[in-house]
């Protein structure tokens, strides 16, 4: 199992009427998560792009537990529990690290296409063997 943590503190622009974080905020943190653990393994949409695919999202689903508050620091954690095939399925955790509680909790599918014909493929060689190493049988 593939697990990164990210931090980030949230922006007063994050935050809506109820000096809440807005929910539509949520779905970008989950990216910034993403991204970040896919940089890490180099990974990134560019270097994804410039190999021909692309990764169009497929399924997203968030849960919201707790609100969070302008100027917290939020700990993403992205899971990647078993090597994709024609997608890629992360968990997310979002949680407070000041006040210690899960703020969300959910999950996106990412398919994998090529750039050219849109058609769906199956996870590029290069995808699966920077990840490889986080799966290995028990």
């Amino acid at each position: 199992m593939l697990i990164h943590k990210t931090t980030i503190r949230v922006r007063y622009s994050d935050t809506d009427q109820m000096q809440f974080v807005y929910n539509g905020k949520y779905f970008e943190y989950l990216e910034v998560g993403r991204t970040e653990m896919m940089r890490e393994h180099g990974l990134t949409y560019k270097t994804i792009e410039e190999n021909g695919f692309q990764m169009p999202v497929h399924e997203i689903y968030l849960k919201f537990k707790n609100p969070a508050y302008y100027d917290e620091l939020l700990e993403i954690e992205t899971r990647v529990e078993k090597l994709p095939s024609a997608n890629v399925h992360i968990d997310h955790t979002i949680r407070s690290e000041e006040r210690n509680v899960v703020i969300a909790d959910g999950y996106i599918e990412l398919a994998f296409i090529k750039t050219i014909s849109k058609k769906i493929t199956r996870a590029p060689e290069f995808f699966i063997k920077a990840l490889n190493k986080h799966f290995t049988e028990e």
